[in-house]
């Protein structure tokens, strides 16, 4: 029997007995209808986990008491970090979702030329809500107990000037080099893909000026989400823990 991995972002202390938040409580109770004596595992993102056992529920209000620290990690030697054109949906949730199984360390979503979706201050900010939402909910299913970062929605040019000086990889379907000819320096990759359409011909343009490497999947066209899946998983056998 799989046992329920859940994030509480609290301090955790073995021995306590701790309520469940409400999303947690809406897992627990109303999606999995457990029941009091349910071993259960809690973390909060700071590292490791813990052991634990429902002790009481009720519709609107469960215990668990928290037993030992396990000091589990399930993070990957690679450091990668993703930017990632905004696309529309259940896309970009899926993509999101793929990148944190697969073991992505830091996420940046993308506004770019040929991003549909428009966002506002308070539409951005409830997107956000809603991609760390998608992140813990992977983690949960994943056994990842360290969360991603999840950086604010920011504009391709701003990304492109503030990336640092990991091995930096743009995704281009006309690029002559694969991913399999680019040689690490450090244990850190940015990698950028685009949303619906890709990146225009200005984007990609100014990513190489600004010291990318394009790199192509191979002959086949890939939507973002697939892209992302697919580039993700080769940067994670090539240089990662995958395989």
């Amino acid at each position: 029997m799989r046992i329920p991995r859940i994030y509480l972002p609290h301090p955790l202390i073995s021995g306590n007995d701790i309520e469940l938040d409400s999303n947690a409580l809406r897992h627990v109770v109303q999606v999995l209808r457990l029941k009091a004596g349910h071993p259960l595992i809690l973390f909060n993102g700071e590292g490791g986990e813990y052991a634990a056992e429902l002790t009481h529920v009720e519709r609107r209000r469960a215990t668990v008491r928290i037993g030992d620290f396990q000091d589990i990690s399930r993070e990957s030697k690679l450091f990668t970090h993703l930017g990632l054109g905004i696309s529309k949906g259940e896309r970009m949730d899926f993509a999101l979702q793929k990148a944190v199984e697969i073991g992505t360390s830091e996420i940046s979503p993308l506004f770019t030329e040929h991003c549909v979706v428009q966002l506002n201050d308070s539409r951005a900010l409830k997107k956000q809500e809603h991609w760390q939402a998608v992140i813990i909910s992977a983690c949960e299913q994943s056994g990842r107990n360290s969360l991603p970062i999840l950086n604010p929605p920011l504009s391709l040019s701003h990304w492109l000037n503030a990336s640092s000086n990991m091995t930096r990889l743009i995704l281009d379907p006309a690029a002559g080099s694969k991913l399999s000819t680019i040689k690490l320096n450090t244990p850190e990759v940015t990698l950028a893909i685009g949303p619906e359409g890709g990146f225009s011909q200005t984007e990609m343009k100014l990513a190489l000026e600004s010291g990318f490497t394009g790199v192509t999947l191979g002959p086949r066209v890939l939507r973002t989400e697939s892209a992302a899946i697919a580039s993700l998983t080769a940067i994670q056998t090539l240089w990662g823990d995958l395989a």
